[in-house]
């Protein structure tokens, strides 16, 4: 089993700064990439950064400048999400994806983790 678990969501003035963070765990032979998506209250899931293997990184243009998507040096199962100059419409379920090999030579996985909220309000 794999699983993904978010932390860090809180209630932040705008303007304020936030780090959410993202642990993979269980069975994993290899991560190919992984990524943050929000979703806001009756609005789709979208896509907010991507960090590959690699370490390439994309960003949706809503937070380019603003976030920042990174891997820990010492652990390539954790990503982490940091989050500046936050607006209210920045509010929403923060959610971690990850693209994973669990057997070498074998087909990758999409898995989610359950979100973590960030409100951003005055």
């Amino acid at each position: 089993q794999v699983q993904l678990v978010e932390s860090g969501g809180v209630l932040v003035q705008p303007g304020g700064s936030l780090r959410v963070s993202c642990a993979a765990s269980g069975s994993i032979c290899s991560i190919l990439a992984m990524a943050w998506y929000l979703q806001g209250a009756g609005k789709q899931r979208e896509l907010v950064a991507v960090i590959t293997s690699g370490g390439s990184t994309t960003y949706a243009d809503s937070v380019k400048g603003r976030f920042t998507i990174s891997r820990d040096n010492t652990k390539n199962t954790v990503v982490y999400l940091y989050m500046n100059s936050l607006k209210p419409e920045d509010t929403a379920v923060y959610y971690c994806h990850a693209e994973i090999r669990r057997l070498a030579g074998t087909r990758t996985y999409d898995y989610w983790g359950r979100g973590t909220q960030v409100t951003v309000s005055s």
